[in-house]
């Protein structure tokens, strides 16, 4: 059975922090380090978040039924949403943790931390090579999630060397609320692209001024109106118009015009076009709308 890309690589991605999260364990067992033991915890609450958006991928994926008309596509969306609100709890909670450390320092293991940190760096970079050529909105989520950790263990190698020679523990805290605050940042923007979908404003990909100026182009088409644009998930766009005719055009010129509008809809990435025709002399009831 053939996989879709995108659950392929999410499933990759689970496996691989899965694993991780359970040599972290270990690590901190071995190590004695409260702090390793902190972020393995973590990474397996990374691991639970990107089952659950491999569940809700895999999901999407199914056609449409008489219920859902246009399928299950909001799922990775939704899975997206979730995955980033996570970020987001996440970051403030290694803020948190991470403020009073500043001020009163404590002791760690440079010699664990520089070790954790290679593993660290190497399984969730082979994570993100294979997560970073997605455009699923969830799937750029997940990757955010890996990124996260891969900044973390930078720092932990950095700093667990910075550490070793000058015993400046405050390090630690410090680099912990730069990668807090730029993945607070980089969820925030990632909500506010799920909000866009679920709100149904037209896609940033979409230029609505072109697609009206494209259509009026065609021969014998008059005006455009009731134009609707929306995306059921970040990449499938969908347009519904009404499109205007001379009064004169022959019955049999209609079709051609109408594939005429598909195609540049089509080139203008919208995936799911639905033109209605009307004769100039007609009155709409949806012409200001």
């Amino acid at each position: 059975m053939h996989m879709h890309p995108v659950v392929k690589n999410l499933r990759v991605a689970f496996i691989i922090n899965l694993s991780f999260s359970i040599i972290e364990f270990v690590g901190g067992a071995l190590t004695n380090s409260v702090a390793i033991l902190s972020d393995a915890v973590h990474d397996l609450g990374d691991a639970v978040v990107i089952g659950i958006s491999l569940w809700m991928e895999k999901f999407s994926q199914k056609g449409r039924s008489m219920n859902y008309s246009y399928g299950y596509k909001r799922f990775s969306t939704l899975a997206a949403f979730i995955t980033s609100v996570v970020l987001l709890v996440g970051s403030a909670i290694i803020i948190f943790e991470s403020v009073p450390r500043f001020f009163h320092p404590e002791e760690v293991h440079a010699g664990g931390m520089f070790a954790l940190a290679i593993v660290g760096i190497i399984f969730n970079g082979l994570a993100i090579l294979r997560l970073r050529k997605g455009d699923s909105l969830n799937q750029r989520a997940v990757m955010l999630h890996m990124m996260e950790d891969v900044l973390g263990w930078i720092a932990v190698l950095i700093g667990s060397v910075v550490i070793y020679y000058t015993e400046w523990y405050w390090i630690d805290p410090l680099m912990s609320l730069g990668i807090a605050a730029f993945i607070l940042v980089n969820a925030t923007k990632n909500i506010f692209g799920v909000f866009r979908i679920f709100l149904q404003s037209v896609p940033q990909q979409v230029d609505e001024h072109r697609i009206i100026s494209r259509l009026t182009g065609i021969d014998q088409v008059k005006s455009v109106h009731d134009i609707h644009i929306w995306s059921m998930d970040g990449n499938y766009n969908v347009l519904t118009a009404h499109i205007v005719v001379d009064k004169h055009a022959r019955v049999d010129e209609l079709n051609d015009i109408k594939n005429q509008a598909v195609q540049i809809l089509k080139e203008q990435n919208i995936q799911h076009p639905t033109v209605q025709i009307e004769f100039q002399s007609g009155a709409c009831e949806f012409e200001r709308c």
